[in-house]
């Protein structure tokens, strides 16, 4: 009697993943001990148990965030900005951010934060930025020394595709990132033949001693403040450009949501991931001046 051909087993179908599970693939890719001590990171609110079918990434947890998050259906929202960076003693919903405590914790929305230790990563959030501007990443602008491949670390230093002047790098961030109200602004010649350049995402004027001591032509981040800038430019014809901190932050949740959509794959996870389109930069308008003029000449006295 001839054998019985064996019956190919059946693949299993995809099931959902527990919260604990995507929290425990989101560590592996940042982990919280890699964040600065004063940063609040990880899981803010949820059940370990609770399947997870949709996952929101955004920068901010905002009201906004939340309910987009219950529009989609999601179970978990991942954000890079923590919602109690400093702490609290009420989760009360008559404040802004315990109304978005109450909102998640009532609909069964979980709550995850990657800040410090995302921007730290490889890839981290330097990392993003620099691909949305199509520049190649040379290595980052402060190595973090527990790194023995030397890939990790703040910022990065990055080279464009062929030098560029400086007012023709600011408007490809410009047209790059997402818009915003701020738009970009320079510092230092626009015409100067920018060859490389240090890119960090979020606020990096605390960063100048290392892109001085890095070389570059130019240095990209958001939050430049006066003094800082000033004491920039006379220290070299460094060119800065500064766009808004939304802007330099968002080309990660892209690269995240990617990051955790190969991991369900592997995993064979019914999950989806979206990225949040919604604008949660807290400026609305701007208004530039048109013609640059001095005190006096606007009406001031001398």
């Amino acid at each position: 009697m001839p054998p019985v051909p064996a019956v190919p087993a059946t693949p299993s179908a995809p099931s959902a993943p527990r919260l604990s599970e995507v929290i425990d693939a989101l560590d592996a890719l940042w982990p919280p001990e890699r964040a600065e001590q004063w940063d609040a990171v990880g899981t803010v609110c949820g059940d370990p148990d609770a399947p997870v079918t949709r996952v929101l990434f955004a920068v901010d947890p905002v009201q906004d965030i939340a309910d987009e998050a219950l529009k989609l259906g999601a179970q978990l929202i991942v954000t890079h900005h923590p919602l109690y960076l400093r702490g609290t003693t009420t989760v009360a919903a008559s404040t802004f951010k315990g109304r978005v405590v109450h909102t998640l914790i009532q609909h069964g929305v979980a709550l995850h934060v990657a800040h410090t230790n995302a921007d730290s990563a490889d890839p981290g959030v330097s990392d993003a930025l620099a691909g949305a501007l199509d520049l190649r990443v040379l290595g980052p602008l402060v190595p973090d020394p527990t790194d023995p491949a030397g890939r990790r670390g703040l910022g990065r230093i990055c080279e464009p595709p062929s030098p560029v002047t400086l007012r023709d790098f600011a408007a490809r961030v410009a047209h790059r990132l997402p818009a915003t109200a701020q738009g970009v602004r320079i510092a230092g010649d626009p015409d100067a033949l920018v060859r490389t350049v240090a890119v960090s995402g979020g606020s990096g004027d605390s960063l100048f001693e290392h892109v001085r001591a890095a070389g570059v032509d130019a240095f990209l981040t958001a939050d430049l403040r006066h003094h800082p800038v000033s004491e920039a430019t006379q220290h070299s014809p460094l060119g800065l450009v500064d766009a808004a901190h939304w802007a330099t932050e968002w080309p990660w949740c892209e690269q995240a949501a990617a990051q955790l959509d190969e991991i369900s794959d592997r995993h064979g996870w019914d999950l989806r991931v979206h990225v949040s389109r919604t604008v949660t930069d807290p400026w609305s308008a701007h208004h530039a001046s048109s013609v640059p003029s001095s005190p006096s000449s606007s009406g001031a006295p001398n």
